[in-house]
């Protein structure tokens, strides 16, 4: 065990004998936990913190980013004055997602179209 699972631990039991813990939302429910089988064990703990605080590493946020342009160009026309230069803003977003070879097809919606044509039936 780590040095933090073993804090946690110490904490979790003081809180315990303190009735700290009783009658809580969600008591005798089970947990929602993430599926963390490909994170390395000595680095779950850190990976759950900043996940927790709401930290994304900067290739998920340069993705989250390039939807969310993806998503204002989609309400405007090509006419409006922004559109430009919010497609521009993509562009140069997606080829630094290139040069960080993350794959970009997710702004396409590629995927969806060929789920779709494979569940549809012929």
């Amino acid at each position: 065990m780590s040095v933090i699972d073993l804090w946690a631990e110490r904490h979790i039991q003081d809180a315990l004998n303190k009735g700290e813990l009783s009658n809580l939302n969600g008591e005798g429910k089970p947990l929602q936990l993430d599926d963390d089988s490909q994170v390395p064990e000595e680095l779950r703990a850190s990976y759950r913190i900043l996940k927790n605080s709401g930290y994304l590493p900067p290739e998920l946020q340069q993705k989250k980013e390039a939807l969310n342009l993806c998503h204002m160009l989609q309400q405007l026309s090509a006419d409006d004055p922004n559109y430009v230069a919010i497609s521009k803003q993509l562009a140069l977003l997606e080829l630094k997602l290139k040069q960080a070879n993350i794959n970009t097809d997710f702004l396409y919606g590629e995927y969806a179209v060929t789920i779709s044509e494979h569940l549809e039936p012929k």
